[in-house]
């Protein structure tokens, strides 16, 4: 039989829940709000619109681009070389966080080279990428990939020499091999760690498309805001970065409701 709540829970948690909507019916106002001052400071020449664009002005360039067919090219552009580059980021970099801690020797051999390439501004690498695999959407994967990988190793990795040291000597102490260890112990302790490594390469992804569209592309969303800012339509630029902010926050959404179903089934398993 299902577990009956006492009337403090219940109360509890429509508390809970009216604050949860009391919250997101502010996050929604406070948007239109900043939208429609936004609007009404350039029609009433508060700002100047040829520069700073207005709502309005995006709105009818986005549907001048959805008419014309050329939305869903490079937004499916965008999105499909962040997607690649977003999953071989993350998988890549945690295999090689999992090899480096199964390996102490091998991390030692390699964390210098780590450090300098976390150090050194992954976009001054987008010109060698053009040399090396040429102009197109491989040097734009490839730049992302450089931007997200060092920073999954190193979090992952830092994540497994964090785990609960008592608990290690613990399953080792009870003959537990290295990979029994990892598998059992080391993964599972550190499913936030992952979840919060791919919170952050979704925005590294999307800097690394970006910054590569910007030097070598013929569609994507980075294609249209240097296109903009070349020929002075502002408009266009600024609908992009709408529109560039919308699809990122939509990835970072399904992050978070990735996030919710794995941890169900981990609750769930035990």
């Amino acid at each position: 039989m299902p577990e009956r709540l006492s009337s403090e829970r219940l109360t509890y948690l429509r508390r809970r829940s009216r604050e949860a909507r009391l919250v997101h019916i502010t996050q929604v106002l406070l948007l239109l709000g900043a939208f429609a001052l936004w609007e009404l400071a350039a029609r009433m020449d508060w700002i100047d619109s040829f520069l700073l664009s207005s709502p309005s002005r995006m709105w009818e360039t986005l549907v001048g681009l959805y008419q014309s067919g050329d939305l869903w090219l490079h937004l499916g552009t965008s999105c499909l070389e962040t997607a690649v580059g977003f999953l071989l980021g993350t998988a890549a970099g945690t295999v090689i966080a999992i090899l480096l801690w199964l390996s102490p020797r091998l991390y030692r051999i390699i964390d210098p080279y780590l450090v300098v390439l976390s150090a050194l501004p992954k976009t001054a690498l987008g010109p060698v990428f053009i040399v090396w695999i040429g102009a197109g959407p491989e040097s734009i994967i490839a730049m992302t990939l450089a931007i997200s990988l060092v920073v999954t190793i190193l979090e992952m990795h830092n994540g497994f020499l964090a785990t609960d040291p008592g608990k290690l000597r613990l399953i080792e102490t009870m003959g537990a091999s290295r990979r029994q260890v990892l598998f059992k112990l080391v993964l599972p302790a550190n499913f936030a760690t992952f979840i919060n490594a791919l919170k952050v390469n979704v925005g590294l992804s999307w800097v690394g498309v970006i910054m590569g569209e910007f030097l070598v592309s013929r569609a994507g969303l980075g294609y249209l805001i240097v296109y903009g800012s070349q020929v002075f339509q502002m408009d266009l630029v600024m609908a992009s970065v709408l529109l560039l902010a919308v699809v990122a926050a939509g990835m970072y959404q399904l992050i978070r409701l990735l996030e919710r179903s794995l941890k169900k089934r981990l609750e769930g398993s035990q």
